[in-house]
């Protein structure tokens, strides 16, 4: 199906979208890398989720170079929340994904940004400024890599998968995904976690991963990497196999060939 038969938004506007997105990333990306060099102040939002100068500095350039082009667009922003816009788009946009990384100088964040037309994702970009890797999905239009056609990998078995988890900011107080990650670490060829699910999934997206799966996630962390998937060729659900939404803390995103041996580990009974 051609993105043109989807009723999107005329190709002129997709075209504007996806120019002032990709400059924004990049923007967002430069301003991270000089924080990370000349050094920022980390506050707490409570005991393991935190904030930098960096997250706040890099949302405000990204949301200024929207309102210059769309300035009636909806904005849902991770640290500013949510702004009124009366046309059919939303701007959902993480400045800084893997901000623990970031604070700690492990070089796995990046910046994330996903559009939304009448409630259907139909645009996404995530920058990793310290790889200068960009990944674009464009829905209808595929998924790239700094310009060149990516697809999910072709591991069918469980034992040949590498795959990737991430843990929510109450792991002190609940035991969440402890039990799925031992269940999977044993069923698999190999386990990671990097702590940054828009990369999560643009390395699913990409074959550098064969699954992930999450259970507290936000729209901003999943709105562009989600579509990144889906276009490489992949498959998005919620945690029993059922339709996804960026909406619900919930996901399992994979190649398609591991995503129905993943639900049934995931909905194995706690032990």
């Amino acid at each position: 199906m051609t993105a043109d038969s989807q009723n999107l938004p005329a190709r002129e506007t997709r075209e504007q979208i996806k120019t002032v997105a990709v400059e924004a990333a990049r923007q967002a990306g430069t301003i991270l890398e000089d924080y990370a060099h000349k050094g920022f102040r980390v506050e707490h939002k409570d005991a393991l989720n935190l904030v930098t100068d960096a997250d706040t500095h890099s949302e405000q350039a990204i949301v200024e170079a929207i309102g210059r082009t769309f300035p009636d667009h909806e904005i849902l922003a991770e640290e500013r929340g949510r702004a009124g816009g009366r046309a059919p788009f939303k701007w959902i946009i993480d400045p800084l994904d893997g901000t623990t990384n970031f604070a700690h100088g492990f070089p796995a964040y990046a910046v994330s940004i996903g559009v939304e037309y009448r409630g259907q994702v139909i645009f996404g970009v995530v920058f990793d400024p310290t790889r200068r890797e960009l990944f674009v999905g464009e829905l209808g239009g595929g998924a790239t890599l700094n310009g060149r056609p990516i697809h999910v990998s072709r591991a069918a078995v469980l034992t040949k998968a590498l795959l990737v988890t991430g843990f929510a900011y109450d792991i002190h107080t609940t035991r969440c995904n402890l039990d799925h990650f031992a269940n999977f670490a044993v069923r698999a060829q190999g386990m990671r976690r990097m702590g940054a699910a828009a990369l999560d999934l643009c390395y699913v997206a990409c074959g550098r991963f064969d699954g992930f799966w999450e259970l507290k996630l936000n729209p901003w962390d999943t709105a562009a990497g989600s579509l990144m998937v889906t276009e490489a060729g992949g498959r998005m659900s919620d945690s029993k196999g059922g339709a996804f939404s960026i909406y619900a803390p919930e996901l399992i995103a994979s190649n398609g060939l591991v995503h129905d041996q993943m639900v049934e580990v995931l909905n194995l009974p706690s032990v």
